[in-house]
């Protein structure tokens, strides 16, 4: 049985953070010392980063509101709101954008309509409420009372393969199931000023926007581009435990993102990639003979950051031209944690340069330190 991501859609929140203009916010504020204005300087710079969104309006530096609650644009001062605000901000704006992006994935997908849908999973790490966004999405786009909701909370930037995973064992499963798979991350809500360099690190790093998809084993439409989901894997390096970590503070949720995640990366990235390809004589003698570029078209690498990415390629001797969708999702829209590889999917999927029968490889790193992978097969 053939099962396919179909509808592959992303959403993304009107404010713009424009990358130089955030790091002289963060550069300038009070109290950061000379190690963390270089550290600021260092970080923003080489991020790959051009510009990011954000639910926050207040970001924004012709916004004045009366009773700023992130940020003080008359004296330029970031402020520090506790958890309990951030995460009420979440459930408002996160339910708008699982709404709009399950809509987007269902409108985009021929021959399905909502009343289609049998199950529903959300992912996100970046906010908590109940009853929550799966209730959300199956009362606002009308699914049928019965819809079986599952909820992926707190897994980190991969969760998203874990979550097209369990998607594609319901699909094969139940030939008829129809399973809406959402992402929405608001990683700015959890932004603050800091001498910590990680938490300058992720500042400078992360982002929000929604992905979302179907998945199913019915037949895709004449023209329709999609991807043939064909395996999964996961992998736990053997270090790292304590370098990818996310934590909830009183001030927010807390991102340990040490500088020695690109160099675990680099030393365990073939090793992670060694399930996925076994099945596949042909792919595991390239992967083996660091010929893997030749066997695989396309890379959807999760974008954690710009030296992850340099790592990879190097490790794995991709192309750059490889490389091209993560980095540009990068440079236009940040890390935004578990939806990003979907961005990254979606760029593929409509690039020029997927033909039908190209083959995928997708790669997500998040808390663990967890490599988690998938491989598709372009249906054009």
């Amino acid at each position: 049985m053939t099962v396919t991501l179909r509808g592959l859609s992303t959403a993304v929140p009107a404010t713009v953070l424009v990358q130089d203009e955030v790091r002289d916010v963060f550069a300038a504020q009070p109290g950061l010392g000379r190690l963390g204005q270089r550290i600021v300087a260092t970080s923003f710079n080489v991020s790959g980063i051009e510009r990011r969104h954000s639910v926050l309006d207040e970001l924004r530096w012709d916004a004045h509101p009366d009773d700023p609650v992130f940020f003080d644009a008359e004296s330029g001062e970031l402020l520090l709101p506790g958890t309990k605000v951030r995460n009420e901000l979440y459930a408002e704006h996160a339910t708008r954008l699982y709404v709009e992006a399950g809509r987007a994935a269902i409108e985009a997908t021929p021959g399905i309509e909502a009343s289609d849908v049998t199950h529903v999973i959300t992912v996100s790490c970046t906010g908590f409420y109940a009853p929550g966004p799966d209730f959300m999405i199956a009362r606002d786009l009308g699914l049928n009372p019965g819809v079986e909701r599952y909820h992926l909370g707190f897994m980190g930037c991969y969760a998203s393969i874990p979550a097209l995973r369990i998607a594609s064992q319901l699909a094969k499963a139940d030939a008829s199931a129809v399973v809406l798979v959402v992402s929405v991350e608001l990683c700015t809500l959890h932004l603050r000023a800091s001498n910590d360099p990680d938490t300058i690190v992720a500042s400078s790093l992360f982002a929000d926007g929604a992905g979302s998809a179907i998945v199913t084993a019915r037949p895709t439409e004449p023209g329709e581009r999609a991807f043939d989901l064909d395996r999964f894997a996961t992998r736990i390096t053997p270090v790292g435990e304590g370098d990818m970590a996310w934590k909830i503070g009183d001030h927010g949720f807390e991102m340990v993102l040490s500088n020695a995640i690109p160099a675990i990366i680099d030393d365990h990235i073939t090793g992670a990639l060694e399930p996925l390809f076994a099945h596949d004589d042909a792919l595991a003698a390239a992967l083996a003979s660091d010929a893997a570029s030749d066997a695989v078209e396309h890379w959807a690498i999760h974008p954690g950051g710009r030296s992850i990415l340099d790592k990879v390629e190097s490790r794995l001797v991709l192309t750059e031209a490889q490389l091209v969708p993560a980095r540009e999702t990068l440079r236009d829209y940040g890390n935004m944690s578990s939806a990003t590889v979907l961005f990254v999917l979606r760029n593929i999927l409509h690039s020029d340069a997927a033909a039908d029968g190209d083959r995928v490889a997708a790669m997500a790193f998040g808390p663990g330190l967890t490599v988690e992978s998938a491989l598709l097969t372009v249906r054009v």
